[in-house]
């Protein structure tokens, strides 16, 4: 399963961390932190504040670093897509999210320097580390399909998107214009996050026009007509899930295009690879989902891996070289679906294994590969799909004997109103786990 969402070891490197360090940071004009963490995104503020919380550090000790001025809550933007939130409400001033004991750098990252305990900031400062965490996400690429930033930036244009802030309210926009044609929606090959989000939107349009008499389940002679074009062979990458979905594609009489992947957008047409081939659909509407990878500053340093992800054990989120440098969420190369859902999971196993390791002592917390990823099937109905490496389900409401393969209301109240508030309520400040509930 796949939810797409080197530098060689050194004699240095083998060092213990404690010698390593004792053995490479020297004085300098450099700024020095106990731990620096990249990024102030959903990993980032969770791990931050979970450290800061533990009662082991003091006021400095702990720097973010990210250049960003807004924090968004994205997995909030499918709501905003299909008419139910705005987006503003889902975004808070960056800075004051960060706990004042934080130091803050609001800047980028140009490079690492591992073997130094090192990084560059955009302006040219160099900062040092005792123990670095990165975690920045992933790069949003909408460059990589032709044409598809133009057609995203032209109002009248029937081409939208919910995997942006500045383009997420103009699907909705889009989808009340629609009174007839054909809609397609996309999902490109390979790493995309929360890879149900292409089709949550669909699903929610779908519904919309339904309730206009714009679209007939299963009705030749339906005003709309639906397609999905993803990449992947199925229409999820958990069978149990994909199986319900394909289910309901089939009762809504949705077309899909299997291993069909978005390379271009030209007026109405749509261009995409299929094997060795390129064929063109012509659309009325097309919601598209941007190609994602990694960052340029992780893809090129001696953190990444051979996919340009920070490259972390599985089990511990412990950088494979490097002893002193842990990843979770988009950026590491953890194999699970990269949603806000499994950094609730990572987030406290990578806390306890890094001051584990400043102790001395062995990562003892081991990370399952927990996700989820809250499909919204309908307006007031969301198929609740959580699971763990492997593709395993590991449903949290399963002990009360729901089958969550089932679209229920409840779960809907549960996307649209709790994992909203708890996010900025507790999840950013370090306060919340996920499955297992409040933090101490």
């Amino acid at each position: 399963m796949i939810f797409k969402c080197t530098r060689p070891l050194t004699a240095l490197s083998r060092l213990s961390p404690t010698t390593r360090l004792a053995s490479t940071i020297t004085s300098s004009p450099s700024r020095s932190h106990k731990i620096i963490v990249i990024g102030a995104g959903s990993a980032g503020l969770s791990i931050s504040h979970q450290l800061l919380r533990s009662g082991q550090f003091t006021a400095q000790d702990i720097a973010i670093v990210d250049p960003a001025t807004w924090h968004h809550y994205q997995p909030g933007w499918t709501l905003v897509g299909g008419g139910v939130k705005s987006k503003t409400s889902l975004r808070q001033d960056l800075r004051g999210l960060i706990d004042p004991k934080l130091q803050f750098y609001n800047q980028g990252v140009t490079s690492f320097t591992p073997h130094r305990n090192q990084l560059t900031l955009d302006n040219g400062d160099k900062l040092e580390y005792t123990q670095l965490v990165v975690a920045p996400g992933i790069k949003i690429d909408y460059g990589a399909i032709q044409g598809l930033p133009e057609a995203l930036a032209d109002a009248h244009a029937p081409v939208s998107s919910i995997y942006g802030y500045d383009t997420c309210d103009k699907v909705f926009r889009n989808i009340e214009r629609l009174g007839q044609g054909t809609a397609l929606f996309t999902q490109p090959a390979g790493v995309v996050k929360c890879a149900g989000a292409p089709q949550k939107i669909m699903w929610l349009a779908s519904d919309y026009w339904r309730r206009a008499g714009l679209y007939k389940y299963g009705d030749k002679q339906s005003p709309i007509k639906i397609e999905f074009a993803t990449g992947l062979p199925v229409m999820f990458g958990v069978p149990k899930y994909s199986a319900k979905l394909d289910e309901i594609r089939r009762e809504r009489g949705v077309q899909a295009l299997f291993q069909h992947d978005l390379v271009a957008v030209d007026g109405d047409k749509a261009t995409f690879a299929v094997g060795g081939e390129y064929v063109t659909r012509r659309f009325d509407f097309l919601h598209a989902v941007p190609k994602m990878g990694p960052h340029g500053f992780i893809k090129e340093s001696g953190l990444a891996n051979e996919a340009g992800f920070v490259d972390v054990d599985p089990e511990t989120t412990r950088h494979v070289k490097f002893d002193n440098v842990w990843s979770a969420g988009d950026a590491s190369s953890l194999p699970t679906s990269k949603t806000a859902a499994a950094i609730t999971s990572q987030a406290p196993v990578l806390v306890r294994n890094l001051i584990s390791a400043m102790e001395g002592k062995a990562p003892a917390s081991t990370y399952d590969g927990y996700t989820s990823c809250p499909l919204t099937t309908e307006y007031g109905k969301v198929l609740l799909a959580e699971f763990k490496y492997g593709g395993v389900p590991k449903e949290t409401f399963r002990w009360m004997g729901l089958d969550q393969a089932t679209p229920r209301r409840a779960f809907y109240h549960l996307k649209k109103d709790f994992f909203p508030w708890v996010y900025f309520k507790s999840m950013v400040k370090g306060t919340w786990g996920g499955p297992s509930g409040w933090l101490n």
